[in-house]
């Protein structure tokens, strides 16, 4: 009897460990081939693998779990521990949310991640003071424009249904005379396909996920900015967490936001040649078009610095000190 002892013991400590494994959800609101879900999916076995299982991160994939508008709020509330999210999207809450998509401010990969690192410790403060804690982003390639025409000034652009994902692309959509509405990436093929929305700002990438060749005709290059995906944690959940376990989740963070960014860069010209395999017109945007964008950009650049005061400036001025 006592010779058995010892293997019940084992099997009590084996079972009190896989009770005691913590298990996060995530959810994210692209499908599960985009590339950022792609990353987000490694993050989740990076840090699985990290912590001998004692942490299991589930994405979930396409709004699954939350719808993209949801995202952060449930990671507020700890009804999700952790969450990837367009920032930029919560603009209205705080503008300062936007600072990866002023028109014109950061046009390239490298730029984006100079206003990115610039901008971290202000987003990492505001975040915090909303129980949330900053882990990592990832840009999308530049934003342009899609039509269902050919289109040479903003003056074509008039009445044309937009669809909008942000307070910027609203914005733009109202200097431009055409009608903006709110679309969150999961609906959006149908809102093309049913006509809600004929024209867009984003990224090849989202063009080549909704083959927006079946809807649009054209795609003007005009790399507007670089918007970028967000992952946090709840900060209650994570710091409840073993600190080597939070070591886990940050290491493994860190390197998200590399191999993400780095395969952001690589898709970018590809997802172009995708589009134009399909059939659309892509190209540079003509010399109006750029100038009459160019206008928008410095009003909206104006109006952004004038909404988040000296925070904002803080970001601009050391996104151009070097």
């Amino acid at each position: 009897m006592n010779a058995k002892l010892p293997l019940f013991a084992t099997a009590a400590a084996l079972a009190a460990s896989v009770v005691s494994a913590e298990t996060w959800d995530m959810p994210v609101a692209y499908p599960s081939h985009n590339y950022h879900t792609e990353n987000a999916e490694a993050f989740a076995a990076e840090v699985g693998e990290c912590t001998g299982g004692e942490l299991e991160i589930t994405v979930h994939p396409n709004g699954s779990l939350f719808k993209g508008d949801e995202i952060k709020r449930a990671v507020q509330t700890g009804d999700a521990q952790i969450g990837e999210r367009l920032l930029s999207a919560h603009a209205n809450e705080d503008a300062l949310y936007g600072y990866d998509s002023v028109p014109f401010l950061a046009s390239s990969f490298e730029a984006s991640e100079k206003l990115r690192a610039a901008a971290e410790p202000v987003l990492a403060e505001l975040m915090a003071e909303q129980g949330m804690t900053l882990l990592y982003s990832v840009p999308w390639p530049a934003q342009g424009m899609y039509f269902n025409q050919e289109i040479n000034s903003v003056e074509e652009m008039e009445g044309i249904k937009f669809r909008a994902y942000n307070s910027s692309t609203a914005r733009v959509a109202e200097l431009a005379g055409m009608v903006p509405t709110q679309v969150e990436a999961a609906e959006l093929k149908q809102a093309l396909a049913t006509g809600v929305v004929a024209s867009m700002i984003s990224s090849g990438s989202t063009g080549v996920d909704e083959k927006t060749w079946e809807d649009m005709s054209h795609f003007y290059d005009v790399k507007a900015w670089l918007p970028r995906n967000t992952v946090f944690a709840n900060t209650a959940a994570l710091e409840a967490l073993p600190a080597e376990v939070q070591d886990c989740v940050r290491s493994a963070a860190e390197a998200a936001q590399t191999r993400g960014s780095e395969e952001a860069e690589s898709l970018a010209g590809g997802f172009l040649d995708t589009l134009a395999e399909n059939g659309m017109n892509v190209a540079e945007p003509g010399e109006q078009l750029q100038a009459d964008l160019a206008e928008i950009g410095d009003q909206m650049t104006n109006e952004w610095l004038e909404s988040t005061g000296d925070k904002g400036q803080t970001i601009v001025d050391a996104y151009r000190a070097e």
